[in-house]
């Protein structure tokens, strides 16, 4: 059959049902283009899709992003697309500039790593690939979120809208750029190996896994307690940020934006949301409370108790939402994924690549999840290769409507990731 499809015919095969029948619980599924196509298929794997487990979503924080991230996605996936312009709508004069700047690095007004483009640019791009998703019919059943993730988390679990949480990421914006220059370490010990390095304003910013901390202060101390920690044999490796987040350096820029989140509504979950600053599942209390959001830029982000909380509590899919797989990895050492009782997929390359390489990548992780036995709405996944940017993108419609049922679409292409 597929020897004989035509390649322009190709694009429509996946919405389309052979022979009548719907899906049944033994499922294979390849990406592939179509002179490709024959051999992929006649090696696919089979999976039993009889028991799917069910979906929780995580969003990384910043030193994941990386130039143009998920931009092979934009203005070729149209909920996507309505996702980040949404997000950058919110952003007043400076949305168009950081837009300028994700999709043309190699003239950027502001480097990646800068907080002033990296926070906000990996709200909008988690934000949207959270959007994709949910367009595809996949319902969550949890979110989390590492450190500035967690604000993502937190809007699509019904804590704040997305207004509101893209006005709390441009106060902590605005308030950081007032802190002295400082930076983050990767280190690969346990917290506490890590205890006899800590001295001035260093100190452990993240537990991300076993054997993965990172470290954050200000610039010239977190200088000296990289030099003692090569020199003793430990790898460190400077995380991509220009502040010293999760360090008592940042409590002035704490104290100054818990002011103007008081003036925010803050509402308890809708959904389950586990907390990277309790280490469990957040509570009424701490939603909707200003300090404690305010707090998340100077407090330590257990992002492994978190997990394991999350992973305790069901067998689940992970799907990273986010650049570099970074949540992946430290999810990947759990014992639960491990044993293959739970499992994770990121949505986007390790690496940055091409647009075509983010495209395969989000449509690799749309196989898996069909292949793990959910059913998906495959002429939303279609549009990632049949939509075309003459048409206007549809509008994002926010967190709390369903964006499952059919966008608009515009004219048909021959585009395949």
């Amino acid at each position: 059959m597929l020897d004989g499809i035509h390649r322009e015919i190709f694009p429509a095969l996946p919405t389309g049902v052979p022979c009548g029948t719907a899906p049944g619980p033994v499922r294979g599924a390849v990406v592939t283009v179509s002179s490709l196509a024959s051999h992929a298929v006649h090696q696919a794997r089979t999976a039993d899709g009889s028991r799917p487990r069910p979906v929780a979503l995580l969003f990384p924080g910043q030193g994941s992003q990386h130039a143009r991230m998920a931009a092979g996605l934009y203005r070729t996936e149209p909920v996507f697309t309505a996702a980040v312009d949404a997000a950058l709508a919110h952003m007043g004069d400076e949305g168009p500039r950081i837009l300028a700047d994700w999709l043309d690095p190699a003239r950027a007004s502001i480097p990646i790593d800068d907080v002033r483009r990296a926070q906000p640019l990996l709200f909008a791009v988690d934000y949207a690939l959270g959007r994709l998703v949910l367009s595809w019919g996949v319902e969550p059943v949890a979110f989390l979120g590492h450190s500035a993730g967690e604000l993502v988390a937190a809007t699509f679990a019904g804590v704040v809208s997305l207004r509101d949480a893209v006005s709390m990421v441009r106060a902590r914006v605005r308030e950081a750029v007032k802190i002295p220059a400082g930076g983050m370490l990767a280190v690969a010990a346990s917290e506490e190996q890590l205890r006899p390095y800590l001295q001035d304003d260093v100190v452990v910013a993240a537990v991300n896994a076993n054997q993965q901390v990172m470290l954050a202060g200000s610039r010239e101390p977190l200088k000296e307690v990289a030099a003692r920690l090569k020199a003793d044999g430990h790898t460190a490796v400077a995380v991509p940020a220009t502040s010293p987040f999760h360090s008592p350096a940042m409590a002035p820029a704490s104290d100054a934006i818990e002011t103007d989140y008081r003036a925010i509504p803050l509402r308890e979950p809708r959904l389950p949301l586990y907390s990277g600053y309790t280490g469990a599942l957040m509570g009424p209390e701490d939603a909707r409370s200003p300090r404690f959001w305010a707090r998340q830029i100077t407090d330590t982000v257990y992002f492994r108790d978190a997990l394991d909380e999350l992973l305790a509590a069901e067998d689940v899919l992970l799907i990273e939402a986010g650049p570099r797989q970074t949540l992946t990895a430290f999810a990947r050492r759990h014992r639960s994924v491990r044993l293959g009782a739970g499992a994770v997929v990121p949505l986007l390359p390790a690496r940055p690549g091409t647009p075509e390489a983010d495209r395969q990548s989000v449509l690799t992780a749309a196989a898996r999840v069909w292949t793990e036995g959910h059913g998906l709405d495959l002429n939303a996944v279609a549009r990632m290769w049949t939509w075309s940017d003459t048409a206007p993108a549809p509008r994002d419609p926010g967190p709390d409507a369903a964006v499952s049922g059919p966008a608009p679409a515009g004219r048909p292409t021959a585009r395949l990731a």
